[in-house]
């Protein structure tokens, strides 16, 4: 764990024991880096919520605290795609743009664990390489985090706002 990456504030999965935590791990909570997990759950909501720009900052803000080549780096790099894309889809209905970062996205979260840091990859990548053809399989679509599809709330439009 790097000290930059802390959070002890950040509190322990609600289900399972996902790729990025450890039981027995002291600092932040159990995991290995607790603002990526901070980062993760408002980002999460946020998308979920259909506040992807606001989700693609959370995602991305945390992303510049690791070097190319780090899987924290990849996954993050996906989630900025994915939120990016969802962006593109919704707000300016441009499916070419959402399917160049969707590929992309693809791209940084293949080798990424399928339950890293919560985030039910499997599902991510199924999603997004559905969404290649038929971009509708987004609406409706959300992204599940500890077995749950959690919704923003205040604290997440406050996390996101600081960001800025």
């Amino acid at each position: 764990m790097n000290d930059h990456t802390r959070d002890d504030t950040v509190g322990p999965p609600t289900s399972s024991t996902p790729t990025g935590w450890d039981a027995e791990r002291g600092p932040s909570n159990g995991w290995e880096h607790g603002t990526l997990r901070r980062a993760v759950m408002h980002g999460v909501r946020l998308y979920n919520t259909g506040e992807f720009h606001e989700a693609h900052d959370c995602f991305e803000s945390e992303w510049y605290n690791y070097g190319n080549g780090t899987t924290e780096s990849a996954f993050l790099h996906g989630m900025v795609q994915v939120a990016a894309g969802a962006y593109k889809h919704f707000e300016f209905e441009d499916d070419g743009g959402m399917r160049s970062l969707f590929e992309t996205a693809l791209q940084y979260l293949q080798d990424v664990p399928r339950d890293y840091y919560g985030v039910d990859l499997l599902d991510v990548r199924t999603t997004l390489t559905n969404a290649l053809n038929d971009p509708t399989v987004l609406h409706g679509w959300e992204i599940e985090l500890d077995g749950e599809y959690p919704v923003a709330s205040e604290v997440d439009h406050e996390y996101a706002e600081r960001l800025e």
